[in-house]
């Protein structure tokens, strides 16, 4: 027929394992068009044959009923000539060439699948390994793309009958689903009491009942206060009765997790509003396809003591000590389902690991490491591919903001903003702590997973074989890498000394860590690589300065090739060094002498307990090490004074269990929402005044300097003022002082943006005092949800200025 065309079309983005395919295939036979369909290393290629309005209304429903888990980055639409001949549309085999798709993340269980699941009636009632198209594990199952069962963890489970008729179906919402599995065919649950033998696989007969027992010996253990091991998607959990004292108390013990809060998992919304207010936007983030850790604000108790109406069982104080904030988490895999749901209240879901070492994801070694912290360890014979954490959100200011990437999130890729286009391939290596690492290619950033601290030699191992995939997954072999300028980062010596000596790199550079902060909001609100200079605000704990002092509090003028400070904390001296970060009262002994000398301090305030804490350490010692210029390093660190406040207050006052504990704790201790201007009123005050800024000697900068804060701080410790006040008073008058300086700033360069990033703005109150305040001013408020403020973070940043600074050398050469 003379109106019929042919085209040719280019989906790109993460459309492979998600359905693509399967709804392409359905657009098209409604629409009764022919032709074909097919991955590639490229995406999903269509070619179709019809009649222009069909074609037309064909594309259009691409965008709009592409299924829940793709991601479009572009469609490209090429009109074909000549006859093509196609007597139906069919779906044809995956093509193989030069890789540049996407990896989609691992999803969690859609309602369709949980329907199967608990149906009585569906041939995978209670079966843990149900999946789609729609959800399942993606990412922790895959060693090499096209993403076929070939080319996972799947490999060693042929499909059965049943579930190959549903896979080869294009109408079938397991169409090419690779992990497709079922009782007769796919993973199986194992039962092993530590120390005891594993209760293995039987008969096809019976393994529901076989799988249905196992999981009743989780149920009898976990409600006999017992601690269980189970082995989710990317990785063990450790799992406990969230509402028995004694069972958390153990294992926090045997977890040497001592402090830091820990994750709850529920399978009901109704039971979560029990214990923690839930807003809109926080219930679409648990109910979402990524279903991550929520930080939810705890319900204050009924008069009965009870949480709510529904009588449940106050929650164990043990959970998260000195935090308003309950970190729950929905069910994310049919196991953890059955689980939930047969236990029926609350469970402590931790990672299952020693404090600060990786998740395991080995049956083997979860049975040598495990062994002295489980009762009882549920496990399957899928192996993780790949380890994944669970990620955090919190919504702060409007948004949910992501504070560890991971599960749900990573690998997607993120396309970078108008300009960063490029040739090379790079590697951007990231931060000591909380570290990612970023991929460039074509113009899109592949961020990892939450690596955690490189400091640790199992974590680092584990990074390297993250980044091994990733670069065999995108085929990226870097030719540009890029690091932090602290030289002593693990980051920055793989980058200079391992990388730096491969062929094919040809320019290692170094970014600074607050400028890679400032880049990181930039890139993801979209500022194009020739944006306009912004005035960067960067709140951390650390970071190696321009002048090679340690910087943390930083006030930046900032575009993506360049920064310079124009504003600063006042440095003081990290009293032992990195010592100082894991004692907080070393702080604040060091913050008191540069408000005061130790004797006006003795007697005006000697009856303070943080007072007699102080006098009972060897301060001549640290005097010396101060008066010598030994081991006591200045640093601008936000993080460090809110050390020092916190322990003022008694909060972890001898030794930090975790980073940031007195951080958290100062927070949690305020009893005001800053989004109310009114408490901003009520402030202590810090002295702003010019100092010449060291780095440049040209230039003048603004210094906050927190010395008046602490003689009222004093004063209201002496007259019985209480911590909340207190608390409150710091935050207001922090928030004041910083916005002071922008202000300032933006009259004297003519700026109106404002950047924040870093650590410390996932400090709620930080954030949303900082943006209630800018916004007030007229300025234009920048901020971080998608990738963290914190070093998370720092891998995009690096790569989007070091991409910035080689086109800007590209033209100066041009």
């Amino acid at each position: 027929m003379s109106d019929q065309e042919t085209h040719e079309i280019r989906v790109r983005g993460t459309v492979q394992g998600v359905g693509f395919r399967p709804t392409v295939f359905r657009l098209a036979k409604e629409g009764e068009l022919v032709g074909e369909v097919f991955n590639d290393a490229e995406g999903v290629l269509i070619r179709v044959k019809g009649n222009k309005t069909g074609l037309d209304n064909f594309v259009r429903q691409l965008n709009v009923e592409s299924p829940p888990l793709a991601n479009i980055d572009a469609i490209e639409l090429t009109k074909l000539l000549g006859e093509w001949s196609f007597p139906d549309f069919t779906i044809r085999a995956s093509e193989r060439g030069a890789v540049a798709t996407e990896v989609s993340a691992d999803a969690a269980t859609c309602e369709h699948c949980l329907e199967e699941v608990f149906g009585e009636n569906q041939r995978r009632y209670h079966y843990p390994f149900t999946n789609c198209t729609h959800c399942g594990p993606r990412l922790t199952i895959i060693n090499s793309i096209p993403y076929d069962r070939s080319k996972t963890t799947m490999l060693p489970f042929p499909m059965c009958d049943s579930c190959r008729a549903e896979y080869e179906n294009p109408l079938d919402r397991r169409f090419h689903a690779q992990p497709v599995a079922c009782f007769d065919c796919g993973p199986k649950l194992e039962l092993c009491l530590t120390g005891g033998a594993s209760q293995g696989a039987v008969s096809t007969d019976t393994r529901r009942v076989d799988s249905d027992n196992k999981l009743s010996q989780v149920n009898r253990a976990l409600r006999a206060g017992k601690i269980v091991a189970i082995r989710g998607i990317g990785g063990f959990h450790l799992c406990c009765d969230a509402s028995n004292n004694e069972a958390v108390e153990t294992l926090r013990l045997r977890k040497r997790r001592y402090a830091k809060p820990f994750a709850l998992m529920t399978h009901d919304l109704e039971i979560l509003q029990g214990y923690c207010d839930l807003s809109d936007i926080e219930r679409e983030q648990l109910t979402s396809s990524r279903a991550p850790i929520v930080l939810l604000k705890r319900r204050a108790k009924a008069a009965n003591g009870l949480p709510n109406s529904l009588g449940l069982p106050e929650l164990s104080e043990y959970i998260a000590p000195g935090s308003r904030l309950y970190g729950f988490m929905m069910p994310y895999t049919p196991l953890h389902w059955l689980i939930s749901k047969n236990f029926g209240r609350p469970l402590v879901m931790t990672s299952g690991n020693l404090s600060s070492e990786p998740q395991i994801i080995d049956n083997q070694i979860a049975a040598e490491q495990l062994n002295d912290i489980a009762d009882l360890v549920i496990y399957h014979n899928r192996d993780i591919a790949n380890r994944i954490d669970d990620s955090v959100v919190r919504c702060m200011a409007g948004q949910p903001r992501v504070m560890r990437r991971a599960r749900g999130y990573a690998p997607r890729s993120f396309k970078l903003p108008v300009g960063f286009a490029h040739d090379a391939h790079l590697l951007a290596c990231g931060a000591e702590m909380k570290s990612t690492f970023c991929l460039v290619k074509n113009g899109s950033a592949i961020v990892s997973q939450h690596q955690g601290d490189l400091e640790d030699v199992s974590t680092f191992d584990d990074y390297l074989k993250n980044l091994g995939l990733y670069q065999r997954l995108y085929q990226i072999a870097p030719q540009i890498v890029v690091h932090d300028k602290h030289p002593e980062y693990i980051s920055t010596k793989f980058a200079t000394i391992d990388l730096a000596e491969r062929e094919e790199v040809s320019e290692v550079m170094s970014v600074q860590h607050h400028h890679a902060h400032i880049a990181s909001c930039l890139v993801e609100n979209n500022r194009p690589i020739d944006t306009s200079e912004v005035i960067g605000v960067a709140l951390d704990g650390l970071g190696f300065g321009d002048d090679n002092s340690l910087w943390g509090g930083e006030i930046l003028i900032a575009d993506y090739t360049s920064s310079r400070r124009v504003g600063r904390l006042k440095p003081i001296a990290m009293l032992g060094g990195a010592q100082a970060i894991k004692e907080p009262w070393r702080n604040c002994y060091a913050h008191i002498l540069n408000a005061m000398s130790w004797a006006n301090f003795n007697r005006q305030y000697g009856e303070l307990d943080i007072a007699q804490v102080l006098n009972g350490k060897p301060l001549e010692l640290l005097d010396g090490m101060l008066k010598g210029g030994i081991n006591s390093p200045e640093a601008s660190s936000c993080g460090r004074l809110f050390d020092a406040v916190a322990a003022a207050l008694g909060m972890c006052v001898d030794r930090a269990q975790f980073e940031g504990q007195g951080a958290i704790e100062l927070e949690m201790a305020v009893d005001k929402e800053f989004t109310d201007p009114e408490a901003l009123l009520d402030t202590y005050h810090f002295e702003v005044s010019h100092e010449p800024d060291v780095s440049h000697e040209q230039s003048v900068g603004w210094q906050i300097d927190p010395a008046p804060m602490w003689r009222a701080l004093f004063e209201d410790l002496n007259s019985g003022v209480c911590v909340a006040t207190i608390s409150t008073r710091f935050h207001a008058g922090l928030v004041n002082a910083i916005h002071q300086v922008v202000l300032k700033v933006s009259q004297n360069e003519g700026i109106n943006t404002v950047a924040l990033s870093g650590g410390c703005l996932q400090n709620k109150l930080l954030l949303e005092g900082l943006h209630t305040r800018f916004e007030q001013a007229g300025l234009c408020c920048l901020s971080q949800s998608q990738f963290p403020s914190n070093d998370g973070g720092i891998s995009l940043g690096q790569a989007a200025i070091a991409l910035a600074r080689l086109k800007q050398s590209q033209e100066g050469d041009g």
